[in-house]
């Protein structure tokens, strides 16, 4: 087995497991902000930690490491995956664009009053859709399990895209130049050779205060670092990282982001609420299946290797938003009622997708044992140096 297939495998291994640990986190901190202790919760998220109170820390510092192995994953994809290849990228790109697109216009149609919030429905939370694959075991082909990946990897390069562009604040140009000559040494540490990883992480830590000053959402120098550190050492960094991920900085995540008094059911039916909700159950559901069944009957894109009922189930899985949509729900709107109603809407229309998918799926699965091909297996060796600026 080849280093970039066991890189993979423990990928996708740790997607699943970490989904089910930030299931937990997640179920955790909602029992907390609904019970004697929610008030100390609040008052631990916003103890002051230096510059950044402890929320800030969870969103803007280890978010970023979060987005450093999201960056080193798109790479990894587009380098030497599923995303290498036009006939490869098709239809997940198709796919993908589709379901940001769907769930954008049905909140817009319903919230039009809270505009800026329409990128929120548009993410699909992979641990959390991974995680759920992980119960579905057998009766989850692995051909969807893979397509579910590459499409998530796909809307993950979407969101970085907009909170780059959608969601920056005023900007501080030398901050911002600073944060050029930094990324510019990296790339030439690239260039020149350079494989030892400790170089691009001290300059990685320099970026992301360089971002974090410019006005720009800090998370972004994780993506930025990550395309400039070659593969050799990005290989090294992700298997160093993905535990951390998936059962540490994503499970803090929710805890720090998930806990919220729930109210009523008719609170649900709000416009803000009801607009993410219904973007991520209907909208999803709707641009990734409907996009993929038009792709396959114009011949656009060859079908998957499942049937059209576990197709329709994998799109209602990726309708689970969770960590990404909760994230940028937190910067569309400032804390208080808005951000406590786009979580409502959040967990709704995450729930729900997740239990209609999980139902579909296991109603309409054959029980079979395949083993998913890792996408890396078949591509060609890399070479230490593979970014052009």
């Amino acid at each position: 087995m080849s280093r970039i297939a066991a890189a993979t495998r423990a990928f996708i291994a740790s997607e699943a497991a970490g989904g089910v640990v930030l299931m937990a986190a997640s179920a955790l901190a909602l029992v907390v902000a609904n019970s004697p202790l929610a008030s100390g919760y609040a008052a631990l998220l916003h103890v002051e930690l230096g510059p950044l109170s402890l929320h800030g820390w969870v969103n803007d510092a280890l978010m970023a490491v979060f987005f450093l192995l999201v960056g080193l994953e798109i790479k990894a994809e587009v380098v030497e995956g599923q995303l290498s290849s036009w006939s490869q990228r098709t239809l997940p790109v198709i796919a993908a664009a589709s379901g940001m697109a769907v769930p954008a216009l049905v909140y817009l149609a319903i919230a039009p009053g809270f505009a800026r919030g329409w990128a929120i429905p548009a993410a699909t939370d992979i641990a959390f859709a991974m995680g759920l694959m992980a119960l579905l075991g057998r009766h989850a082909p692995a051909s969807l399990k893979l397509l579910l990946t590459t499409i998530a990897v796909v809307d993950d390069m979407g969101a970085v895209a907009i909170i780059a562009l959608a969601y920056t604040a005023k900007l501080n140009l030398v901050a911002l130049a600073g944060t050029g000559l930094v990324l510019a040494a990296m790339i030439a540490c690239n260039r020149m050779r350079v494989t030892r990883l400790w170089p691009y992480l001290l300059l990685a830590m320099l970026l992301w205060l360089c971002v974090f000053a410019s006005g720009v959402h800090a998370t972004i120098a994780g993506v930025a670092a990550a395309l400039a550190i070659p593969r050799a050492a990005g290989l090294k960094l992700e298997h160093g990282l993905n535990p951390w991920v998936a059962f540490a900085i994503v499970p803090l995540f929710g805890f720090a982001n998930a806990g919220v008094a729930l109210p009523g059911w008719q609170a649900l039916l709000a416009p803000l609420p009801l607009g993410v909700a219904l973007g991520l159950f209907a909208g999803k559901q709707l641009g990734v299946f409907g996009s993929i069944w038009l792709a396959v009957k114009t011949g656009i894109a060859p079908k998957p290797h499942a049937r059209w009922g576990q197709v329709y189930g994998m799109a209602l899985l990726a309708g689970i938003g969770f960590t990404m949509s909760l994230f940028i729900g937190g910067l569309a709107f400032p804390p208080g009622p808005l951000t406590d109603q786009v979580k409502i809407g959040v967990l709704a229309g995450s729930v729900l997708s997740a239990l209609a998918g999980y139902l579909v799926l296991r109603s309409t699965s054959t029980a079979t044992t395949s083993t998913p091909k890792p996408p890396s297996e078949s591509s060609a060796p890399t070479q230490p140096v593979d970014v052009q600026p």
